[in-house]
């Protein structure tokens, strides 16, 4: 006797009465999250373990509130913790290209950049103040005076004794010279100087290099004097100049004197800024040649005595949580920065600037997994930062360039951050099983559900989601009929009876297209109505091509037969997934059968239009077949099945069962009601199992027959799968009505009975099936089938035998 479902199987209403409520403005808001036990545990045990390797993959279906979770948990737990330090570069005066990574206290990397400003703005007014004053011009003046009048008295001296010796010095090209002079003091010429007599020459010579020689060491003893007085002169630079300087560097000194890079640093920008006090020194514009050729004063840089905070902590209230939105190398670990000048691309310590990694050192990061995949350079250089525990800022397309050019190589910073990368389960599992580095470095996983039990705790829950919702956006109240009608919709989603989906982010959704409705009808109240307006009104916009499928089928274009009986056809049913929407489809399954040893030829697997699950299951069929009819003796089969009017790929087997019954069918000659349609996997043994999609496929069929007028339609399904019904109103209306059945079947047998009209059939103890079973009908067409192979045979042998008698009568002759 076939069993029907009754109305309440089909459908798991909420009680109203479990609701402590009238509406939802009498509740409060909820905090925390819903029915993910296992990764909020997974997320505390690797927020809090501290060691190398457990960063954290948070992997689920999209809408489960991962990133509103983790958001969530992060700023509560980062608000507890200590704050990290500020990180600036500075100038590293003994490696220009390298500079220097400097840690201070948050909030102090601001301090200590304004401090150097304000240094260098005051020293480029004390310098030059201290080198106009009258104690440096004294000093500076006594010195130069000292050495002039050195100069003066060596010259003198000598220019006397040559002038008594009849020479004088004269100043040439190569440089100062003796000459011979006359009695009037004019230089003798050569032709004077040829007509002396060569005594007299000789004598002039000789005085001539003894006077030279006096005046070459005049020169070099003037000379070794510029060098001392510019020495002398430098140091009564230094001198005034540290004056200006030094208690300005000693004060920075003793402020910084815990940070021992930055007190090595103000040593050294003292140093530099005492050997280049030429640029602090104010210097006139000189006019130019010409008005019109002024050209644009040259500006002193100063950048090198700047500090440059990359990373600034002073607002922050505990460790930074970073969500990168884009990781792209660049916004991760940072980048130089250049300007063009006349042409020339230029950079220097100040235009680095930091990186996501950078601001979320000493906290988190929170990445997600597919963008990161998809931007070059991303994945491979995060996993190396957290490995070797540094963040390096690099021109990562120096190696690709032809011409290697010069850049700044900054020095690394260290990284002590948890990495948490949010992704779907797809990449997690790809990239744990193909990337060895993966397992050692994001050894936690936060595994998100996509749905929970339906207990009375997790349905309050919902009801307070609901509330959250209502509240934090201003929605109209939900009364307590809204919020059930809410919870039947997470069941529906969830597909089970007993379970409510987690995919918050489609209840929010519904929530606001509810409220929608109820605000456009005038309503104060969002009632169950509303919601199941907003559910309809969703799937209209997105069942168009439902629609069309439905209307070539009332058309005839496509053939669904729903009325009547035949042989060898059963109705199926498929569910066809658009990605946004999700509908069942009813479809022809055929089967031929003949005299031959074929077996079963399924036609979609002969076209390559046959996945590998559907493939099995035929082959389930073939060692049903087998194991059912023949036990005793071997049977004989050519038969072929097929999904008609396909044009796509067939997989999955869930049509297992109808296939059987179309080619049990063709083979008894039992004719099938149509007017059932067929859905259910099936093993070896005849045990129906369940199968996908259950409330769409009987929706689908449903809607075809309530547009041709309902007459006794059902639908067969695994009485497995009733737990999972959470069908419609209209269809549970139907039912209720007596114009719609659904058949819960456990064994294949079940359903063929409700097809046929007729019982199975038991193996009786000689191996038979009983009279007027279907059974008994299909063995008796497999001996049909077996006599008439054996007559074929028989033929086949006496046609040889006769053949081989005329071959030997002709030989004899």
């Amino acid at each position: 006797m076939a069993v029907k479902l009754k109305p309440e199987d089909l459908y798991k209403c909420c009680d109203l009465d479990a609701f402590r409520f009238n509406t939802t403005d009498d509740m409060g808001k909820f905090e925390g999250t819903i029915g993910q036990e296992r990764a909020l545990r997974s997320l505390d045990f690797g927020l809090g373990l501290i060691s190398k390797g457990f960063n954290i993959y948070v992997l689920g279906e999209s809408g489960t509130g991962k990133m509103r979770t983790i958001r969530t948990l992060l700023n509560e737990r980062a608000s507890k913790e200590k704050i990290p330090d500020d990180w600036c570069y500075i100038y590293n005066f003994k490696d220009p290209d390298n500079p220097m990574a400097v840690s201070l206290e948050p909030g102090k990397g601001v301090v200590f950049q304004k401090d150097m400003d304000a240094l260098i703005k005051a020293l480029r007014v004390e310098i030059p103040k201290a080198f106009e004053s009258k104690e440096y011009e004294k000093q500076r003046s006594k010195i130069v005076d000292e050495f002039q009048q050195k100069q003066k008295t060596l010259f003198t001296s000598l220019e006397e004794e040559a002038m008594a010796k009849g020479f004088a010095i004269r100043k040439a090209v190569t440089g100062l010279l003796i000459v011979p002079i006359k009695k009037s003091g004019e230089p003798l010429t050569e032709e004077e100087f040829a007509a002396l007599d060569e005594k007299t020459r000789r004598k002039v010579e000789d005085m001539g290099k003894m006077l030279q020689e006096k005046l070459d060491d005049v020169v070099r003893a003037v000379r070794e004097a510029e060098k001392l007085v510019k020495e002398m002169l430098a140091r009564l630079e230094r001198e005034i100049a540290l004056a200006a300087v030094g208690h300005s560097i000693e004060e920075l000194k003793e402020k910084y004197k815990e940070y021992e890079k930055v007190v090595a640093y103000l040593e050294a920008a003292k140093e530099d800024i005492l050997s280049h006090l030429e640029d602090f020194k104010t210097v006139e514009e000189q006019a130019p040649p010409l008005p019109f050729m002024r050209m644009p004063k040259p500006e002193t840089s100063f950048v090198r005595y700047t500090v440059n905070v990359i990373v600034n902590n002073a607002e922050c209230k505990g460790a930074p949580v970073v969500f990168e939105s884009n990781p792209t190398y660049l916004n991760l670990f940072g980048r130089i920065e250049y300007k063009v000048q006349y042409g020339m691309a230029l950079t220097d310590f100040s235009m680095i600037k930091a990186g996501s990694l950078h601001r979320a050192n000493g906290g988190y990061i929170v990445i997600n997994a597919l963008d990161l995949l998809r931007n070059i350079f991303s994945y491979d250089a995060l996993k190396r930062s957290i490995k070797n525990k540094e963040i390096k800022i690099e021109d990562v397309w120096e190696q690709y360039r032809l011409l290697s050019t010069t850049a700044l190589k900054p020095q690394p910073i260290p990284l002590d951050v948890k990495v948490i990368l949010v992704g779907n389960p797809y990449i997690y599992y790809l990239l744990y099983n193909l990337d060895e580095e993966y397992k050692e470095l994001f050894k936690v996983k936060a595994d998100f559900d996509s749905r929970m039990s339906r207990t009375s705790e997790n349905i309050e829950k919902y009801a307070f989601f609901v509330a959250s919702c209502q509240k934090e956006e201003n929605l109209l109240p939900f009364d307590r009929g809204g919020v059930a009608k809410i919870v039947e919709y997470g069941s529906r989603l969830a597909e089970h009876q007993d379970k409510l989906s987690t995919k918050f982010s489609y209840i929010a959704d519904l929530i606001r297209e509810a409220h929608y409705w109820a605000k456009k009808e005038g309503s104060d109240l969002v009632k169950a109505e509303h919601v199941s307006k907003a559910i309809d009104e969703k799937i209209f916009r997105v069942n168009r091509i439902e629609e069309r499928i439905r209307e070539m089928i009332l058309e005839d274009t496509l053939i669904v037969e729903t009325a009547g009986k035949k042989v060898g056809q059963v109705n199926g049913l498929a569910v066809l997934d658009l990605g946004d929407y999700s509908f069942g489809k009813p479809s022809r399954i055929t089967a031929r059968t003949y005299t031959g040893k074929a077996g079963v030829v399924n036609i979609e697997r002969e076209t390559k239009m046959s996945g590998k699950i559907h493939e099995k299951a035929i082959m389930i069929i073939s060692s049903y077949l087998g194991s059912k009819y023949a036990t005793k003796k071997p049977i004989s089969l050519s038969a072929s099945i097929t999904f008609e009017q396909l044009y796509d790929m067939v997989e999955g087997d869930s049509a297992t069962c109808a296939e059987l019954y179309s080619l049990l069918s063709s083979i008894s000659g039992v004719p099938l009601r149509q007017d059932i349609a067929v859905t259910g996997s099936m093993d070896q043994n005849g045990d129906v199992q369940p199968i996908g999609g259950v409330n769409e496929k009987i929706e689908g069929f449903f809607d075809l027959c309530r547009l041709r007028g309902l007459d006794g339609h059902g639908v067969i399904i695994p009485k497995r799968n009733v737990k999972h019904l959470m069908l419609r109103q209209e269809v549970v209306d139907a039912v209720k009505e007596g114009k719609f059945s659904i058949y819960p079947i456990e064994k294949m047998e079940e359903g063929l009975e409700i097809l046929t009209g007729m019982p199975s059939g038991e193996l009786l103890e000689d191996g038979t099936y009983p009279e007027g079973t279907v059974n008994y009908l299909v063995m008796k067409r497999f001996e049909e089938i077996s006599e008439a192979l054996e007559k074929k045979k028989e033929k086949e042998e006496e046609k040889e035998e006769k053949k081989k008698e005329r071959e030997n009568n002709s030989n004899n002759k």
